[in-house]
């Protein structure tokens, strides 16, 4: 039996057990010194203020099995008798380091690539995310991630140590970093510094990021994208197979890891951002779009993720939008740099896969002659819906149905040809109709 220690050594540390649940265990029997998480092990070292303390943690855990988050941790004396040392094999991490506003994520189990917008999708609701690198390690995939706020780091790390990104896999592991600051030279799929958004794109073949890492081309830097934590903005694997009743529909791969699409052959004359926007948001969230003023019939198009950029380009190649068979194909960018000619729709309240996303991924079809619409007026006629959106003035309404489901007003329309009715989705969703914001989308019925 090893001699008593004031060091106590901890066996069975998953990776959603946090350093904060441990102390919580053993600072009513004293004062905390030190701690270590040893995380490559599931174990960890915590040292009390002096050997009677951890004696008194030791005996009482000896006849009541302490359990952390439904994990039995099993406690006993170190073969340590001081902590001196620290794991220095992960970059920009000291086991021992304190609390401070830059975190080091570390990605186990990683099924999916991971990249910029999919870790500012998880971590920003717990502040003001200043910079993000990401890199590859001997210990996986791992970033760095700066907060303006040491307080907004410890709420991070505090509700998501442990949580997986994707349903079952790309599990995160949280610690504090001992860097004081990041440096970030270029803005795109791997580093962004958000205060500085006038920082180049780094140039294609060059692959390390402030002396960070390297990426590499293990993976493929881009989301398939998934509800990020509990978050629906972007969709998971599980999210999409469950909504196609298992499996992902056909002609999805779920590998794509490019997010951004250029749409080519537009009509210049009639097309703009926001019709853009209301016809692509069908297949996923829009982050921003920029018409490309050389090429007045080319647009590009970032989608939340891979997944939904997949979508896009294979249920919209090839449709007729104002007299104009649209190409839509994967962008050689990777993202879209904010500026004056683009249009930022990440905070936009009609990107539909904010809620419901595994419901609106069910939706997804090519464009039909059919649309459906909904959150209307509970007050509205067939015939009011038809006049007062004008939706004759788009081609030849051969015949309409209002309906009510869980209580809301909704109606079906449909038109001689997809073409009308993809005409109409895209000029008229998004129409108010006595304060009502009217939501328009293909119905994939084929008759009323």
């Amino acid at each position: 039996m090893t001699d008593p220690s004031k060091v106590l050594h901890i066996r069975n540390v998953g990776y959603e057990i946090t350093e904060n649940d441990l102390l919580q265990l053993v600072q009513p029997f004293g004062v905390v010194t030190k701690s270590v998480m040893l995380r490559a092990k599931n174990q960890a070292l915590i040292q009390m203020q002096d050997v009677a303390s951890a004696v008194n943690v030791v005996q009482y855990y000896t006849n009541l099995q302490p359990s952390v988050r439904e994990r039995n941790v099993y406690i006993q004396f170190s073969s340590h008798q001081e902590l001196t040392t620290v794991d220095q094999n992960t970059q920009g991490r000291s086991q021992d380091a304190q609390p401070n506003r830059i975190l080091l994520v570390t990605i186990h189990q990683m099924q999916y690539p991971i990249t910029v917008e999919v870790l500012h999708q998880v971590f920003s609701p717990y502040g003001f995310v200043e910079k993000i690198v990401t890199f590859q390690k001997s210990a996986g995939f791992q970033a760095l991630i700066q907060y303006q706020s040491r307080q907004s780091a410890l709420s991070a790390i505090d509700a998501l140590q442990g949580r997986n990104i994707y349903d079952g896999c790309c599990q995160l592991d949280i610690q504090f970093s001992n860097l004081s600051e990041l440096q970030v030279n270029y803005n795109n799929e791997r580093s962004r510094d958000f205060t500085n958004p006038a920082l180049p794109s780094e140039q294609k073949g060059r692959s390390s990021q402030s002396g960070y890492g390297d990426m590499g081309g293990m993976y493929g830097l881009q989301p398939p994208g998934a509800r990020a934590v509990a978050y629906t903005q972007m969709g998971d694997a599980a999210t999409i197979t469950a909504a196609f009743g298992g499996r992902l529909p056909p002609g999805i791969s779920g590998t794509n890891d490019r997010c951004t699409v250029l749409v080519s052959n537009l009509n210049p004359d009639k097309i703009d951002e926001d019709k853009l926007f209301n016809l692509f948001s069908l297949y996923g969230n829009i982050v921003r779009i920029k018409l490309l003023r050389s090429k007045p019939d080319h647009a590009l198009i970032q989608m939340g993720d891979g997944f939904q950029a997949e979508f896009a380009v294979n249920f919209l190649k090839g449709a007729l939008l104002f007299e104009k068979r649209l190409e839509v194909n994967y962008s050689k960018y990777p993202n879209i740099t904010p500026g004056q000619d683009t249009h930022d729709y990440s905070n936009s309240n009609l990107n539909r896969f904010n809620r419901n996303a595994q419901k609106n991924y069910r939706y997804c079809c090519s464009p039909t002659k059919m649309i459906h619409l909904s959150t209307l007026p509970q007050e509205i006629t067939e015939e009011e819906i038809v006049a007062q959106l004008e939706l004759e003035e788009h081609g030849t309404v051969v015949g309409t149905k209002l309906f009510e489901a869980n209580g809301k007003k909704q109606a079906l329309v449909l038109f001689e040809t997809e073409e009308q009715a993809t005409e109409a989705l895209v000029c008229k969703h998004a129409t108010s109709i006595d304060g009502s914001i009217v939501r328009i989308s293909f119905s994939q019925l084929q008759s009323l």
